[in-house]
């Protein structure tokens, strides 16, 4: 696959907006879902302990756990910009395509070592 050119400052200016976008996006899910700073769900006292509602916080619980992952991975894109290696494979080193990028802009590897994985 042919690399694409580095991407130039301007994008990496955009690319960081659009990160920082998606990651208050995941915290604010997260602040719904009731995830305090604690690491774990909160929940009211009061919170009944039915079959239900047990089965609606274990699927809160999957959930909350996916926005974790989410974010971290966005975290670590934000902090690759930071230090000058956002875009680059971080299996192979090759130039992440800008398509790729424009789809998934935490993406941290190329097409080909993501199809790999």
């Amino acid at each position: 696959m042919a690399s694409d050119a580095s991407i130039s400052h301007s994008a990496l200016a955009d690319y960081r907006a659009l990160l920082e976008e998606e990651r208050a996006g995941l915290a604010g899910q997260l602040a719904e879902l009731g995830y305090g700073d604690s690491g774990t769900l909160n929940y009211d006292s009061n919170f009944a302990d039915t079959s239900q509602v047990t089965a609606e916080r274990g699927e809160a619980e999957v959930l909350a756990g996916e926005l974790k992952e989410s974010l971290v991975e966005v975290e670590a894109a934000i902090h690759r910009v930071d230090d000058g290696t956002y875009g680059a494979c971080a299996r192979c080193g090759q130039q992440i395509s800008l398509a790729r990028l424009e789809a998934m802009p935490a993406a941290p590897l190329c097409i080909t070592c993501a199809s790999k994985a």
